[in-house]
């Protein structure tokens, strides 16, 4: 199977940028390195190419009856301009994917802009299709992954940066998104990230995102630097904290409830409604180890000598000094405080539950 490349790929490589495969693509892992880039971020501003999530546009008389029955949050709650997170679940109530759900301003293409994880696209895109097929609904589907480019400006000076480049910046605030004119480029800028820094996500064209790439002076970051500092603010990555296949988890263990509206009807809706009245028995947790090691995906965590868990997340937090990482444990382990031990290459390594995030702004 072949390997995508970005838009800004040409950008990249000019750069200097050590490249991976990442679901799929081919993406920068780092520019400078991964310490400099979280650096960057958490105490100015850094700019990610993150066009290698997916872009799926829905529309039609029965769009939003779509959206909500196949994403667990209140879509018609939604204002034109409005954003919000949300899951893809299963009639099960695990999680396929996790999203973000645009409602678009008037005067945009379409009505509402899904996007899902690296390499989801496809699939959600077929989802949304064949059960819309199947319920009748008249529905327009159009994965719009190849047409944009997508850059993720974060830190505490990225919307100081973003005004210094766009006309009529107006305010861009959390959870929405807006038509914004950027180094002369249309696009449309959503006050979203992953990172827990203010910020934003710019939608681009692709023939335009290395214009707009260019004009955002401050430092490059990578997928390394991108993972660090999700981490640290205690963002879910899927295929690490979730798999269908490999660890099926509902937003409920996940720990992210908060995007379940049992009052819509959804895919799944009546398998978390159970689990959301019998409570759930593991939760995820954070976990900051005590001594020296590093807890890495797959690594046991044990409490009173026994196995209780599984660390699905984890790094040395460039932040805060430690290493912590994400874990799924039995709820009677998750009280913040608890030690536990983390099994490091064959030795235990104590560590303590801690409520998440790690890193929270001020």
């Amino acid at each position: 199977m072949s390997v995508a490349r970005p838009p800004l790929a040409a950008a990249h490589e000019a750069a200097g940028a050590t490249l991976t495969e990442f679901g799929g693509w081919e993406m920068p892992v780092e520019f400078d390195s991964i310490r400099a880039e979280h650096g960057a971020v958490r105490t100015a501003a850094g700019k990610f190419d993150v066009s290698h999530m997916g872009q799926v546009a829905v529309s039609g008389p029965d769009a939003g009856e779509a959206m909500d029955r196949l994403t667990t949050n209140d879509v018609g709650a939604l204002e034109p301009g409005d954003a919000q997170y949300a899951a893809v679940t299963d009639t099960e109530g695990h999680m396929l994917d996790d999203t973000v759900v645009y409602r678009l301003p008037p005067g945009t293409d379409g009505e509402y802009l899904f996007v899902p994880n690296a390499g989801h696209d496809a699939d959600l895109a077929d989802r949304w299709v064949d059960h819309a097929d199947a319920w009748g609904l008249d529905v327009t589907v159009d994965n719009r992954t190849a047409d944009y480019g997508m850059i993720a400006l974060q830190g505490p000076e990225a919307i100081t940066l973003l005004a210094d480049h766009c006309e009529s910046p107006g305010e861009i605030d959390r959870f929405t998104v807006a038509p914004r004119t950027v180094a002369g480029a249309d696009c449309l800028v959503a006050g979203t990230g992953y990172t827990g820094e203010d910020g934003v996500e710019i939608l681009v064209d692709a023939d335009r995102v290395a214009d707009v790439w260019a004009a955002l002076d401050c430092q490059p970051c990578g997928l390394g630097a991108r993972d660090t500092l999700r981490l640290e603010a205690g963002l879910l990555l899927s295929g690490q904290e979730f798999d269908p296949e490999t660890n099926p988890r509902t937003p409920y263990e996940a720990d992210v409830g908060f995007v379940v509206a049992l009052d819509t009807d959804f895919v799944g809706r009546d398998a978390l409604a159970g689990q959301h009245e019998a409570g759930v028995e593991e939760t995820l947790v954070g976990v900051r180890l005590l001594d020296r090691g590093i807890a890495r995906h797959g690594y046991e965590i044990a409490a009173d000598g026994e196995p209780v868990g599984t660390v699905t997340s984890g790094t040395m937090s460039p932040t805060l000094g430690d290493a912590i990482g994400l874990g799924y444990v039995p709820v009677e382990h998750a009280d913040p405080g608890t030690r536990v031990t983390v099994l490091v290459r064959g030795d235990d390594k104590r560590a303590e539950v801690e409520s998440l995030p790690f890193y929270e702004r001020d």
